[in-house]
């Protein structure tokens, strides 16, 4: 008896002894120390700008650095994979722009993973749209006097594109598509090289991101027909849309967000987003998106994947009727 007892007492210290240590043996407070944000583009373009905005007042907001960290190739899907590779832990963010999660899968017929299944959804950022330039000498100066000059001079016409199947590209599809006329398509390696070939007069124009174009327009070096999305850019408020220039319905917008590995908690998805929805209501960051063409565009994840699933069915259409592939 006296044996049990002293058993009994010595369990008892120890469950004691267990209940004080709980605190000291608990998981740390997310996030505890530095997170990543990959971007499937390399440093220098539109959506790694954005990327580093929001990079900057997350890091601001989540008390830890959020690095930026870029891994380009195969049209975002480099960057991509290795994202959604990572542990599903919240210390690594996926910055999901429209070319790889909606575009790719139907473009990439060896693509590997489903971007929907891949991710869970954290928020939508901004949302921004292309914009259609040609140089100052040009003969047509607005989009119905190049659906004219195009049916004059049918596959005459040349534009260039940052690649096969990229939204520059799909957008002019979309255009032709519409506009029942016929131009060459005249693809490049990145949006780069397609500029220096339109500002040196070898392809006719192209349809190119207004975060990239807008240095070129406000210096004069090319002059913008028609912007891709239903309303105008707050950046370029006297460029008419196409809706307005006789094709209505057109409507090609690029959207940016943020994502994280599947299976990742759902309370650190739910801080993510409470944080994101800060950064997207301070001035300064609606000040900056409004300079570059970016609006910014706030919501729940589930309405981020609502939004992937709508974009994904209709660039999968678009894909599919342009005959565009790259694998």
């Amino acid at each position: 008896m006296i044996y049990l007892r002293i058993v009994l007492r010595a369990i008892c210290t120890f469950m004691a002894g267990l209940a004080f240590a709980a605190p000291s043996i608990a998981a740390p407070a997310y996030p505890d120390h530095a997170i990543r944000l990959i971007v499937p583009y390399a440093p220098g373009g539109p959506t790694d700008a954005i990327a580093r905005v929001v990079a900057q007042y997350m890091s601001e907001r989540l008390g830890q650095s959020v690095a930026v960290e870029n891994r380009a190739g195969a049209g975002g899907n480099i960057g991509m994979q290795a994202a959604a590779d990572a542990p599903a832990d919240g210390y690594t963010l996926f910055f999901a722009a429209s070319g790889p999660m909606v575009i790719n899968p139907s473009l990439y017929r060896t693509l590997k993973l489903n971007p929907m299944t891949a991710f869970d959804p954290v928020g939508s950022i901004a949302s921004s749209w292309n914009v259609l330039v040609a140089l100052q000498d040009f003969p047509a100066n607005t989009l119905q006097e190049l659906i004219a000059l195009a049916k004059q001079k049918p596959g005459t016409l040349t534009y260039g594109s940052s690649g096969n199947g990229s939204p520059s590209h799909l957008s002019v599809e979309l255009l032709k598509e519409m506009a029942g006329i016929d131009m060459t398509h005249v693809p490049y390696r990145g949006s780069a090289p397609a500029i220096i070939d339109l500002l040196g007069g070898r392809i006719s124009m192209m349809f190119d991101s207004t975060l990239t174009q807008i240095q070129y327009i406000k210096s004069g070096k090319v002059k913008a027909l028609a912007q891709s999305a239903l309303v105008r850019s707050e950046a370029l408020p006297d460029v008419p849309t196409v809706d307005e220039s006789g094709l209505p319905g057109f409507d090609v917008t690029n959207f940016f967000g943020l994502a994280v590995p599947n299976g990742t908690p759902p309370e650190v998805v739910a801080r993510l987003n409470r944080d994101l929805q800060w950064v997207l209501g301070q001035d300064e960051v609606k000040k900056t998106f409004a300079g570059i063409g970016a609006i910014p565009l706030p919501g729940s994840p589930e309405d981020f994947a609502s939004l992937i699933r709508t974009e994904t069915d209709k660039w999968s259409k678009l894909v599919k009727s342009s005959g565009a592939t790259v694998d």
